[in-house]
């Protein structure tokens, strides 16, 4: 996993603005309608090679295929997994922040209904048998499609990744109806992406595994249960991960953890305090966080008491995913300085943002252009700490 040798490196988190006519056919086909698979294919093609043109123009240097390919960060695992069954109407628990604030909840699904989107959250498919991994040609298919890409445009990233979700955000957001124990569950799902990782791997990707789960699931899955049980779940989906990278060098492996790439109050979230010992357990060569929203700014200071380990980098998020404000260099470069002096090392720190800029496609609440010029400030920002970090 490449390091900001001498100067800070920019990523972000993964999904990237996909275009309206793409959109449109994931919105289509998870309505049930018939959507020609050579048209899907080809708008994904093209949409991958413009969103890297893209990233490159905007000074990215971890870049990927802004998930162009997939509807949404972990709904396209269900063309991957077996043992699912939709249309029995299940929809997961609403936010704590949203039980407190119902004002705010009705304000926020007038505009959701008023928007073209892939729902992420309503009537998701739930596990009625057996989990198992269907094929490893779809996986194999996109990481050797996007190595063409990358080739023929002459490898322009210092590095690149490919993301796929954890073990625990598939268990909560796809309830179980099959499996005795949470446990079990987690374990097969575990063992079925383990083909995913691998698979990324194997093509010469760093793996970002997508685990919002062991932040985001204290206020919704677990709330109003003690703090224990959802560090029960932590615990075991960590413990799951471990498992399932058994055959992934560390640093070839980073993981993202958030508090739900939503627009809200978040004073329910779960403080970093109490879920980061749980998180240094991965085994993973680098951490992917939100640091650059109002809510979670202060906790890089947290890397003072529960240090890295030698070889592990954290990507400090200082961009905000959700709202329509380009953060200026200066306040990005004084953050990223900050968390450098906090990590002891500018080289294990890289710049990056919060989430997703479109985690399901159409679900993005920022407009294409505002994200270009974000991740424009992201470079500036970076370049500027660098000045401040690198003296020669």
């Amino acid at each position: 996993m490449r390091r900001s040798t001498d100067r800070i490196l920019t990523t972000h988190t993964g999904s990237l603005p996909r275009p309206d006519a793409l959109k449109a056919l994931y919105i289509k086909r998870q309505a049930g309608e018939t959507v020609d698979s050579g048209e899907l294919d080809t708008q994904a093609a093209s949409a991958i090679e413009r969103i890297v043109d893209r990233q490159v123009a905007a000074g990215i240097d971890v870049g990927n295929d802004g998930e162009q390919g997939r509807e949404g960060f972990f709904l396209y695992m269900m063309r991957r997994l077996g043992g699912f069954a939709s249309g029995t109407g299940w929809k997961r628990p609403l936010w704590e922040d949203m039980d407190r604030y119902p004002l705010f909840h009705a304000q926020r699904n007038a505009e959701r209904a008023s928007k073209a989107a892939v729902q992420a959250r309503d009537t998701n498919p739930e596990a009625v048998s057996d989990i198992t991994h269907l094929s490893s040609e779809p996986i194999n298919r996109e990481c050797t499609a996007f190595t063409r890409l990358l080739e023929a445009k002459k490898r322009p990233f210092a590095e690149t990744f490919m993301t796929a979700p954890s073990p625990g955000i598939l268990a909560k957001a796809l309830r179980n109806r099959h499996y005795d124990t949470e446990r079990a569950y987690l374990a097969a799902l575990g063992r079925a992406m383990r083909e995913e990782y691998e698979a990324i791997v194997r093509h010469g990707f760093i793996l970002q595994i997508d685990a919002p789960d062991l932040a985001l699931e204290r206020h919704a899955a677990y709330k109003g249960q003690p703090l224990s049980a959802f560090l029960e779940f932590a615990e075991a989906t960590v413990a799951t991960i471990n498992d399932a990278l058994v055959n992934v060098p560390r640093d070839r492996v980073r993981i993202h953890v958030c508090w739900g790439n939503y627009e809200g109050p978040h004073d329910s979230d779960v403080p970093l305090a109490d879920i980061l010992p749980t998180l240094l357990k991965a085994k993973v060569g680098g951490f992917v966080l939100p640091f650059g929203n109002a809510r979670h700014g202060h906790e890089p200071r947290l890397f003072e008491k529960h240090r890295l380990a030698d070889d592990q980098i954290l990507v400090a998020g200082v961009i905000d995913t959700l709202v329509n404000v380009v953060e200026h260099p200066e306040y990005i470069a004084e953050r990223l300085v900050r968390v450098a002096e906090i990590v002891g090392d500018p080289k294990r720190v890289l710049a990056g943002t919060d989430c997703g800029f479109d985690t399901a496609a159409g679900s993005g609440r920022i407009a294409e252009d505002v994200v270009w010029g974000k991740l424009a400030s992201l470079r500036d920002g970076a370049r500027l700490a660098s000045q401040r970090l690198f003296r020669h």
